[in-house]
C-alpha cells in the first residue's frame, strides 16, 4: 500500500533532526520492507501556534510504499519520537 506521511520537526537544528528522523524511517521500513517513493524537503516555516517551545517547524513530505502490517509499528515510532512535533500519516488513493 502507498502512504503520505507529513513529518514536523523543531526549526531549531533542523538539518540534525531530519537526518535522525529519516534514518529511522529507513530502519522502520527495512524492517517490514517498506521503501521510499518520493521524499520532498518543504523546508523551514512559521507555524500557525506554538507547539511545545517552538514557533517554526522543518517539514520533511515523504510518500512510502509500507505493507498494512507495519504501519501500527510505524505510527508507534513517530508518536514516541521526540525529535517529531507532529506527523500526519494517510493511505493515498490508487
Amino acid at each position: 500500500m502507498k502512504y503520505e506521511l507529513t513529518i514536523v520537526v523543531d526549526g531549531k537544528s533542523a538539518a540534525a533532526k531530519k537526518k535522525k528522523v529519516l534514518e529511522t524511517l529507513e530502519k522502520i521500513l527495512s524492517v517490514y520492507k517498506g521503501k521510499i517513493i518520493e521524499s520532498k524537503d518543504w523546508g523551514v516555516k512559521d507555524l500557525a501556534y506554538k507547539l511545545g517551545k517552538s514557533t517554526t517547524g522543518a517539514y520533511l513530505y515523504q510518500e512510502i510504499e509500507l505493507d498494512p502490517k507495519g504501519v501500527k509499528s510505524l505510527n508507534d515510532k513517530l508518536r514516541v519520537d521526540a525529535d517529531i512535533i507532529r506527523y500526519l500519516l494517510i493511505k493515498k488513493d490508487k
